[in-house]
């Protein structure tokens, strides 16, 4: 399941970001050729925006050989993926959830995810060490300080993320009335498996996993491209 249907405004495009340029190639098939490259995705879901259905198509077969649907995103991120897993087969047993902004994640992080879950569990998802402080606030105008959060015991999460495809399934219809509104729903899939009471692994995460949201972000991902040699 490949997420590529924000609409790109934080970002300041005129077009879904999912389709923002990365060296002459949209963030989407940057992400669509990892995933096909790692060996272990047998079909790509892709939601996009309604009115690019055929423009993310086109990205995404021109950058792997895998059979790719796309479908029409919803009104938040949950409810666009819970439209991409009721298109899959029961046949399917791992779901992978990630997303376009993260064009970079490898093909070798794909692989250590699918193979968590086939090792046994339920989810797994990366993640990397928080290098700054983190205070969580109180009210005020200017907020205040309300304390110093341990570090040591947080983590920045990062797509994709793979679950045992019937945990997913269950934890979307549990927690499908939040997907409502985007207030209401949650920032990553891992968030419904938690609210099932079910345990969601780590796995390490990695720097060219980065989020693209600005264009300093893009810029900073041209430079782990150029890094890497366009390593996958």
């Amino acid at each position: 399941m490949l997420t590529a249907a924000g609409s790109g405004q934080r970002f300041g495009a005129d077009l879904p970001k999912a389709l923002v340029l990365l060296r002459g190639r949209p963030l989407v098939a940057h992400a669509a050729s990892r995933l096909a490259a790692s060996g272990v995705v047998d079909e790509i879901v892709v939601t996009a925006p309604a009115g690019f259905l055929e423009h993310v198509h086109a990205a995404v077969t021109s950058a792997c050989d895998l059979p790719v649907r796309i479908v029409a995103g919803g009104v938040s991120r949950q409810a666009s993926v819970a439209a991409g897993i009721a298109t899959l087969t029961s046949a399917v047993e791992v779901i992978l959830v990630h997303d376009a902004a993260r064009p970079l994640a490898s093909a070798a992080l794909v692989r250590r995810l699918v193979a968590a879950v086939q090792s046994g569990i339920d989810a797994a998802i990366p993640s990397v060490p928080v290098v700054d402080t983190v205070k969580e606030i109180g009210p005020g105008d200017p907020p205040v300080a309300a304390r110093t959060l341990e570090r040591s015991q947080l983590r920045a999460v990062q797509t994709p993320q793979a679950f045992r495809a019937a945990v997913l399934r269950r934890a979307h219809e549990a927690g499908a009335a939040r997907a409502r509104d985007e207030v209401t729903a949650v920032s990553d899939d891992a968030g419904l498996v938690e609210a099932l009471g079910l345990p969601v692994h780590l796995v390490d995460g990695e720097a060219a996993a980065l989020k693209i949201t600005t264009p300093h972000d893009l810029a900073i991902a041209d430079i782990l491209l150029s890094e890497s040699d366009g390593a996958l």
